[in-house]
């Protein structure tokens, strides 16, 4: 089983210094991530949310290229319908160069309705403009010379793509899917897996099965890490720590309860001060101490899950340096 990190910086306000300390010190735990063994970071995107939550991801992934050496770069994800598709090929194919062929390119076509009410642009064009996005960037990077491009919503005449990325023919694609048939989807166009960290355990596995078996109907290949698994991190050693633990992911679960898909998607939606404290205890998390983490793994493991995406929402260090000392082993 391989573990990466999920999720990103957030700058701390008070200007442009105290903007960078939130990143740096982010970047100081994904450095640390590094030497502790961590296979890979995944970087969200988001804008326009008045809360510093990271914006260019391309960006900060080209940084972390040239200051690390074997983790591997991930969006999650890139929306496709805000970005110009020739630039956006460019620049994955850049990271991909400055880092040795280390990129994983997460795609999404978008959710939020602020961010498309900021760029303009109308929610139900999302799937159209994700869908010759998708089809532009897998021409863009397999075909030899140059070529143009007549679609709906971009046009180009006479172009080529430089650099060319390292991986061929192109870095992995990774989609973030809950229903069955947005997993079936992914599977049928060969991307790789995304899950999220609301679902519990049960939910997981029968979407690792939805995705597994229609790459066997279509006669495609099972390969490993194809499937990463979020899961928030919280390491406890106490009741004391355990209850203060809860009650930090009913937090999270109110302000991203409402990502999730799928069935029993409603019981995460716009939770309030009443929400029912025993989804906090639910066995989504990889809350709790080392053993019990270690037990969520291992059913997780069972259930053909082989990568797992750690989401720690305080950042703590020492919790990341316990999970790579004392139950990142058992599944090397």
């Amino acid at each position: 089983m391989k573990f990466g990190l999920f999720g990103g910086a957030r700058s701390q306000g008070d200007g442009p210094a105290g903007d960078s300390l939130g990143y740096r010190a982010w970047l100081d735990y994904v450095h640390a991530a590094e030497t502790l063994g961590f296979h890979s970071v995944f970087v969200v995107e988001h804008h326009f949310t008045g809360r510093g939550q990271v914006s260019a991801s391309l960006d900060l992934l080209a940084y972390l290229a040239g200051t690390t050496r074997r983790i591997r770069l991930g969006t999650a994800v890139v929306v496709l319908p805000w970005h110009n598709p020739a630039l956006l090929a460019e620049q994955v194919a850049t990271v991909d160069l400055l880092s040795g062929g280390r990129v994983d390119f997460g795609i999404g076509k978008g959710y939020r309705a602020s961010e498309f009410h900021g760029f303009a642009i109308p929610p139900e064009e999302a799937a159209a403009r994700f869908d010759e996005a998708r089809a532009f960037l897998r021409k863009a990077w397999t075909t030899e010379g140059r070529f143009s491009h007549k679609g709906q919503f971009w046009q180009f005449d006479d172009v080529i793509i430089e650099p060319r990325p390292v991986q061929q023919p192109h870095p992995p694609f990774w989609m973030a899917a809950g229903s069955a048939g947005s997993i079936r989807r992914a599977a049928a166009d060969g991307y790789n897996l995304l899950l999220d960290q609301i679902a519990p355990i049960d939910t997981i596995l029968e979407r690792v099965e939805i995705y597994r078996s229609e790459q066997t109907r279509l006669g495609l290949p099972h390969k490993p890490e194809q499937i990463a698994v979020a899961r928030g991190l919280q390491i406890v050693n106490s009741d004391d720590e355990r209850r203060q633990a809860e009650t930090v992911r009913m937090q999270v679960l109110r302000n991203i309860g409402d990502l999730a898909r799928g069935e029993g998607a409603h019981r995460y939606r716009s939770l309030g001060a009443d929400a029912d404290p025993a989804l906090a205890r639910e066995d989504a998390p990889l809350l709790g101490k080392p053993q019990e983490i270690t037990a969520r793994l291992e059913r997780l493991a069972a259930g053909g899950v082989d990568y797992v995406l750690l989401v720690d929402p305080t950042g703590s260090r020492r919790a990341l340096e316990t999970f790579a000392t004392e139950i990142m082993p058992r599944f090397a």
